[in-house]
């Protein structure tokens, strides 16, 4: 090991080091769209993952999403990493069966490092059960991670953004806060200790909310990750033709998170969050600041979001507690409004 602390070597931390949704769209909008019956999802309205018809009544589902290091501990990064590149098959309804390791590596670190990088994502691919096949690596100065995944999903059971129905309930899976909890750690705030909360939610797969949703009712799913619980809930919002509307008071959030917030320990990931879907949100005003930021915070592997009919969802979130996982029934779709996501106490 070489002492160097990896999130020294870096300018952005996991998923808040995302391009700007408004850059990412401009760009988006100005790719070429090549038409095919068999590309049951694309990138058009913004799901987690693409999804092909294999022809036999099964979807071959793809997926990649690499990112800078959030935390020092070369294996817990792998952890985090690889979790988080798996979950976009899960929030689609599928299983993931493939990975390809994409790793950025700089000449300054060890190779003992990459290998630590390397054992993590390859034990989270395990627990998975997901196989490794191989990999790609480049010199890079700052150190990146994650996965190139593909899975495979039953048609007939593909959730995907534009599912959500007037009526449904929302159920977020994981508590937020992830990326204010490693903006106060790389900020020396809180110690390996006290950002503890944010990383245990980081390396637990969602491959175990995804199968508690077995023999359940699901309309539309969506991981929230980088463009935030607000980002995320836009896009599910505008491509089902609804308005989520959110109970702030309800939704799950990390120990410390708003405390954090409040020290204005906040990601710059969250004010690009903000300056995009900001204008398709209504806050209520008897909604603390601090609490705002944080569903605007951008998340690392964070949990899923899940449309589901009222009369399903308490069973979903008692299965997910016996688990030990936080969820919540934070909000609901009601018929479309003037904006996205409508947010209150």
């Amino acid at each position: 090991m070489t002492g160097v602390k990896l999130t020294e070597l870096v300018e952005a931390a996991g998923c808040a080091a995302k391009l700007a949704p408004g850059y990412l769209s401009q760009v988006l909008a100005d790719l070429p769209r090549v038409a095919s019956d068999k590309l049951v999802v694309g990138f058009d309205s913004s799901d987690d993952a693409y999804v092909y018809d294999l022809g036999d009544g099964r979807g071959l589902v793809g997926t990649t999403d690499f990112f800078p290091p959030m935390v020092d501990d070369p294996y817990l990064f792998g952890q985090v990493a690889a979790a988080n590149a798996l979950s976009d098959v899960w929030a689609m309804g599928g299983k993931p069966a493939l990975a390809l390791n994409l790793l950025c590596f700089p000449n300054c670190l060890g190779l003992e490092v990459a290998g630590q990088i390397l054992a993590g994502g390859a034990d989270k691919c395990r627990e998975a059960g997901v196989i490794v096949a191989g990999g790609h690596s480049i010199n890079d100065h700052e150190p990146k991670f994650g996965l190139a995944v593909t899975g495979f999903v039953d048609l007939d059971h593909l959730l995907a953004n534009a599912g959500a129905r007037e009526g449904d309930v929302l159920v977020l899976t994981k508590a937020l806060g992830t990326g204010v909890l490693t903006t106060a750690y790389k900020g020396g705030i809180l110690d390996e200790d006290g950002v503890r909360v944010a990383t245990d939610s980081m390396i637990t797969l969602n491959k175990y909310a995804a199968e508690a949703l077995d023999g359940l009712c699901a309309h539309a799913a969506t991981d929230v990750t980088g463009f935030s619980l607000m980002g995320h809930g836009c896009e599910m919002a505008e491509a089902s033709d609804v308005t989520l509307e959110i109970w702030a008071a309800r939704v799950p959030l990390l120990a410390r998170a708003r405390e954090m917030a409040a020290m204005g320990l906040i990601p710059a990931g969250a004010y690009r969050n903000h300056d995009f879907f900001g204008p398709r949100v209504e806050v209520e005003p008897d909604v603390p600041l601090d609490l705002a930021d944080v569903l605007f915070d951008p998340q690392t592997s964070g949990g899923l979001l899940v449309a589901m009919p009222e009369e399903e969802a308490g069973e979903y979130v008692a299965c997910l507690k016996e688990l030990g996982q936080p969820a919540a029934v934070i909000g609901r779709a009601i018929a479309r409004g003037e904006r996205s996501v409508h947010v209150t106490m």
